[in-house]
């Protein structure tokens, strides 16, 4: 059997195993999402799903290097650094899921997790120029860092709004990153992408609609900070040409999102972390899709950009870049379509619809201070 399948199926089987057991603990704690006004479940559901998504990754990765295999060989300097970053995000999902957390103190743990990621040697060595040679990143290094990390937990902290379509996303983009580093033999990312690909395939046996369990900010602190850094590992190769574009598209679908969020609130003079009904899973239920019907939706919106993403690691440079700005203005354009047209149906002033039931400022997905 391929070792990435093993891995794979390994991780599948533990997050399984797992689940039902952060399920217990959570009710246990009181970590549960109780029905409310904006919510679809009429049961409380546990959080702090992410727990169980840590120790397949994780523990099966310093399992896998402490067995007879390829994984012995492995340099343990970046799953370390992986690790000791994943602890304070892991510590602040779960303060988040059962007390809640203030917006500045997950920017400020999340910029920790990520100087901690730069310290074991993750970064961006080389900056993309569309009009020619990439040129070395030098002191930029650091603060790209910190900064992308903080971009990509947090756009899939906010997609984290309906049932499923977290893990989903994590899963396409782990596959379309594992792809990709298979073409230019970089075991490493293979290695922990393989392990996302089983976690997060596992999950959804109980994150999919009607969700038993929610992964809430402990899932998604620990997805994103994992995601971002094996992109960042994935840069090392082959795509150093097109450094962050790769990802950035593989990911495209929560990204846009968030960027949207962001500066829709920033337009309109709200708190920038103030929650609210404006993403794209909220205007897609009020179309009047069911909570499976969008998430196929954008399940199938982020397969196309991870697709997107795999022929865009073998292109040249500049059709790369000019993929990458196509690829934008149609996702942006769709949006707005969207938009207009929910508001054409409801009128610009529609009432909420919950997504995954999530209040503002609510437990599960919210960026620092909320979705």
């Amino acid at each position: 059997m391929p070792y990435s399948l093993s891995l794979a199926l390994a991780a599948l089987a533990v997050t399984l195993l797992a689940t039902p057991l952060v399920m217990a603990l959570a009710r246990r704690q009181g970590a549960l999402d109780l029905p409310g006004p904006r919510r679809i479940h009429r049961e409380p559901v546990p959080t702090m799903g992410g727990l169980a998504l840590a120790a397949a990754v994780l523990g099966l990765a310093w399992a896998a290097r402490a067995l007879p295999g390829p994984a012995r060989d492995l340099d343990p300097r970046p799953l370390l650094g992986l690790t000791l970053a994943a602890i304070p995000m892991l510590a602040l999902g779960v303060v988040d899921d059962t007390r809640g957390a203030g917006p500045w103190a997950k920017l400020g743990v999340q910029a920790c997790a990520a100087l901690v990621l730069v310290h074991f040697g993750y970064g961006v060595p080389v900056i993309t120029n569309p009009f020619g040679a990439p040129f070395a990143s030098g002191a930029l290094s650091a603060p790209l860092t910190v900064a992308w990390v903080l971009v990509v937990v947090n756009a899939i902290n906010l997609i984290d709004g309906l049932d499923g379509l977290a893990s989903g996303a994590v899963l396409i983009a782990s596959a379309a990153l594992w792809w990709t580093a298979r073409t230019h033999a970089d075991f490493y990312v293979m290695f922990i992408a393989s392990l996302l690909i089983g976690a997060t395939l596992g999950f959804l046996r109980y994150n999919f609609p009607p969700a038993r369990v929610f992964m809430g900010d402990t899932g998604s602190h620990f997805l994103g900070l994992t995601l971002a850094a094996v992109s960042l590992l994935e840069n090392r190769k082959g795509t150093a040409a097109v450094t962050l574009l790769f990802p950035i598209v593989a990911m495209g679908v929560p990204i846009a999102d968030g960027v949207l969020a962001f500066v829709r609130r920033l337009l309109s003079g709200r708190h920038v972390f103030r929650a609210d009904s404006e993403h794209v899973h909220h205007r897609l239920l009020r179309l009047g899709l069911s909570p499976r019907g969008a998430l196929l939706v954008l399940w199938g919106l982020c397969l196309v950009f991870g697709g997107a993403a795999v022929v865009l690691a073998a292109l040249p440079r500049r059709p790369a870049v000019l993929l990458v700005l196509a690829l934008a203005a149609a996702l942006f354009a769709a949006f707005e379509a969207l938009e207009r047209v929910g508001r054409s149906r409801n009128g610009a002033s529609a009432p909420d619809r919950p997504g995954s039931g999530r209040p503002p400022g609510g437990a599960r997905g919210d960026p620092p201070g909320g979705s």
